[in-house]
């Protein structure tokens, strides 16, 4: 297996995130290649994806970085690893992946968030050094624009 980032939006890799996404969330939809594009450009944010050994993606992660008065902070999102590839090390790889990148770009500190029910997820985090918090997390969301 290795893990990558990556630098464009292919066609291999927005089928592959159209396949790998609703299994993170049922109501994930595929993201659009201009959606995609914006994020592999953007040298704040790297998309790492895993491949087996035959090449093909197995695993997404993404890292996006932004700066604050206090503070360089790094934050996970969007970590799934395809349910035929789970428990042979993808998530752990994608994820200390997303550390190395973090200490390269001098980020103070890394956020995630996981539902409690991602339990394998989870005992990942902390096993790669991730410590849970107590904190309340809140969305707003705008109303939508006519």
């Amino acid at each position: 297996m290795t893990v990558e980032r990556v630098r464009e939006a292919t066609d291999e890799l927005l089928e592959a995130l159209a396949r790998l996404l609703p299994q993170l969330s049922p109501s994930s939809a595929a993201p659009a290649r201009d959606e995609v594009a914006a994020a592999v450009s953007d040298e704040r944010t790297a998309l790492l994806v895993a491949r087996d050994d035959d090449g093909r993606i197995v695993g997404a992660l993404t890292l996006a970085t932004y700066r604050t008065l206090g503070a360089h902070v790094g934050w996970i999102e969007d970590v799934v690893v395809d349910e035929a590839a789970r428990g042979a090390g993808v998530g752990a790889a994608l994820t200390e992946e997303a550390q190395r990148l973090a200490a390269e770009w001098r980020v103070d500190h890394v956020n995630l968030t996981s539902r409690a029910s991602r339990e394998a997820a989870n005992r990942l985090y902390r096993r790669v050094g991730f410590e849970q918090r107590e904190t309340n997390v809140y969305r707003w969301r705008p109303s939508p624009h006519s």
